[in-house]
């Protein structure tokens, strides 16, 4: 009898402890049979550890920030700051796969003191005025609802003065590419000399010249980010407030608008892209998913969050967020605003990108 079919005669059993035997072989050798495994790496459809999650703002997230005020101050912890963490990657500062986010708090009179990176970010400024970020030399006061960039290997503090009179405490969303530079192990980091930079051009310099479909002549832009650093949100509620009166709304999305690079009609950034959407009252949305895990931060409003199967009712200044390929159905019961960023620029330029509208 040859060889083969003495093979074939063996029982199921006997040849599973042969093959255990052979893994416990090869594995001193650093090798792993791709059999026992490929299913998962090579999924029929993604299939991401992360849940959807929802946190409440007013509720919960702020009087824990207000404590962390008692304990540390923002320049002793550099960035006072409470991280989103899914609750099914613990310990990864991830609230998906690619990216982080975190709320951070900056007091009257503190200062965040100046560093940089090469991990690119951005803050939507969720409640309070009279805080600033300066950015490679221009300052622009923040005002929630307003979008900021800091862009990678930038200069970047923040403090809060207070403005006309009013001086409170101000709370932001940053939204960073942490888990991805850390997957590619390009993370680098470096802390300035001075605690604050000199501030070198006015606020509102770079809208100025970039902001209003127009471009400074001899401008040679080396970067992929966007030009423009800071997004006022009166101008973008403008916008969508001018689409509710004009037209309806998507179907499954609302009035969704996305911000883009003036230079390039792309993404702001080149790992993040990011979102603001009008859900009128009423609005009841179909279901849609995408391959970009995306955050969002509740603007105005209230609603609720269909994601895969769970409901998560949402306020003002909530934020959630919704896996990849999680079905998403989003409910209107007023006028509410939304802002979302993804990692949709890097699954674009991979050509991995995939939505489904049912």
């Amino acid at each position: 009898m040859s060889s083969t079919a003495s093979l074939q005669k063996k029982s199921p059993a006997h040849s599973s402890d042969e093959r255990a035997a052979y893994y416990e072989r090869i594995r001193p050798l650093n090798l792993a049979p791709l059999w026992e495994s490929l299913h998962a790496l090579v999924p029929r459809e993604p299939q991401t550890p992360c849940v959807p999650a929802l946190w409440r703002y007013d509720e919960v997230v702020k009087p824990l920030l207000m404590q962390s005020a008692d304990l540390i101050t923002a320049e002793e912890a550099v960035r006072r700051v409470l991280v989103l963490e899914n609750p099914a990657l613990p310990g990864r500062a991830s609230i998906t796969q690619s990216l982080y986010a975190g709320l951070q708090l900056i007091m009257p009179g503190e200062v965040a003191p100046s560093h940089r990176h090469v991990q690119s970010a951005l803050r939507f400024i969720v409640d309070g005025r009279g805080a600033y970020t300066t950015v490679e030399g221009e300052r622009t006061t923040m005002s929630p609802g307003d979008f900021i960039i800091t862009p990678s290997w930038a200069w970047h503090d923040h403090g809060n003065e207070g403005i006309e009179g009013v001086s409170e405490p101000v709370v932001w969303l940053d939204g960073l590419d942490i888990p991805m530079l850390r997957f590619f192990d390009a993370g680098f980091a470096e802390n300035d000399e001075k605690r604050v930079q000199t501030v070198a051009r006015p606020e509102g310099n770079s809208f100025a010249r970039f902001g209003h479909n127009m471009v400074p002549v001899r401008h040679d832009h080396g970067t992929p980010t966007s030009p423009i650093f800071s997004y006022p949100y009166a101008r973008s509620r403008e916008a969508l407030a001018a689409l509710q009166r004009q037209e309806a709304p998507d179907a499954w999305t609302g009035h969704k608008l996305r911000y883009t690079n003036p230079l390039t009609g792309g993404a702001p950034m080149p790992t993040i892209a990011t979102f603001l959407q009008l859900l009128p009252k009423g609005f009841a949305g179909k279901v849609h998913r995408g391959t970009d895990g995306s955050v969002y931060s509740v603007v105005e409003g209230r609603g609720t969050a269909h994601i895969g199967g769970e409901a998560f009712e949402f306020g003002p200044r909530d934020t959630f967020v919704v896996p990849s390929w999680a079905p998403l159905r989003l409910d209107a019961s007023e006028d509410a605003v939304l802002f979302s960023f993804s990692d949709r620029p890097v699954q674009q330029a991979m050509g991995v990108l995939r939505e489904a509208f049912l």
